[in-house]
């Protein structure tokens, strides 16, 4: 009697029910935010919408979110709530916010209608904040994908409002301004290639140029990261001048520059990424992503995960969990 009492004590002390309550893991940096009230109510009739805006000489802004986005809390206080891009803003666009995970019904046009997260899939959107300008007919005209500082976000909003966009490539216009507010700057995992039709291993391709308004913040606060570095250890990372036009030969073989690689690519924004793997590119960063993004999105690539998930989106919802349920906290405040 004794030993059985004795066995059973030790069985219900190491049960699952007297553990140590199991630790999870916490999201840092990911705040509720609210909108701006002078956003326009809209009834979600989009071309209605275009057509008002267009007696007002004024583009269409689908300003495309989720609830607790850290970058749209970033985007939203920098740029439409202070500064001198609010009132701009106000003067030259009708704004619209979207939930890409909501549920409300969009008139798109006579003949197609949406739920708010069926628009952001047929729109391409896979990062928020996503900004959709629309022009005086409701065709898409210019697609901001993730979070631009007020510098770089000042670009956006001439290059639409200006009508810059029936002229040349938002990185055009960019480089026209003639301003330098970046020196490319080295980093310990960069190699030099000018060949990259041999490779078929996880490759980053790194396009950056003189007019990056967000190329020192992302060296300083992404690309050093321990854990960032970390995740380069696997790919064979290669930074470009988006403007130079020394010859080099791309992923298929072809023979071009680093220019015209960027303008095939239709990359617009730096510094923007683009990930290889087997020759393939599989997914790219054209939007600013704080370290613990950037370090997902690397993974994605280099652990194969892209054959399990269709989207990098997909697969971050998972990871987060998993991280989450390991007792791992999430670092989204820089």
């Amino acid at each position: 009697m004794t030993k059985y009492c004795l066995f059973l004590f030790f069985f219900i002390l190491f049960s699952p029910a007297f553990a140590a309550e199991k630790v999870h893991g916490k999201i840092i940096g990911e705040d509720a935010y609210t909108l701006p009230t002078w956003f326009k109510e809209s009834f979600l009739e989009i071309q209605e919408e275009v057509k008002e805006a267009k007696s007002n000489k004024k583009h269409v802004m689908l300003f495309m979110h989720i609830d607790r986005c850290p970058y749209c809390t970033r985007m939203l206080d920098e740029n439409f709530r202070s500064g001198d891009r609010q009132q701009y803003i106000e003067n030259h666009f009708d704004v619209i916010a979207l939930n890409i995970r909501g549920d409300r019904e969009i008139l798109w046009d006579e003949n197609s209608s949406y739920s708010e997260k069926t628009l952001a899939t047929e729109l391409n959107v896979h990062f928020t904040p996503t900004l959709i300008f629309l022009n005086a007919d409701g065709k898409k005209v210019f697609q901001m994908n993730g979070y631009r500082n007020p510098a770089a976000f000042k670009h956006v909003l001439n290059y639409v409002n200006d009508k810059q966009y029936l002229n040349m490539k938002l990185v055009d216009y960019v480089s026209q301004q003639d301003e330098s507010l970046y020196t490319l700057k080295p980093h310990p995992q960069y190699q030099d290639v000018k060949d990259f039709s041999k490779f078929n291993g996880p490759l980053a391709i790194i396009f950056e140029d003189k007019s990056c308004a967000d190329c020192d913040e992302f060296r300083k606060e992404v690309l050093m990261h321990r854990d960032v570095l970390t995740e380069m250890q696997k790919f064979t990372v290669v930074r470009l001048d988006a403007l130079s036009t020394k010859p080099l030969i791309d992923v298929d073989g072809n023979k071009t520059t680093a220019r015209d690689w960027a303008g095939h690519l239709n990359l617009d924004y730096r510094p923007g990424t683009v990930l290889f793997n087997e020759g393939n590119e599989i997914t790219r960063a054209d939007g600013r992503l704080y370290h613990f993004h950037y370090k997902e999105l690397l993974r994605y690539v280099s652990g194969g995960y892209y054959q399990q998930y269709p989207t990098y989106l997909k697969y971050l919802g998972i990871r987060q969990k998993q991280l989450l349920d390991a007792g791992v906290d999430i670092d989204f405040s820089m």
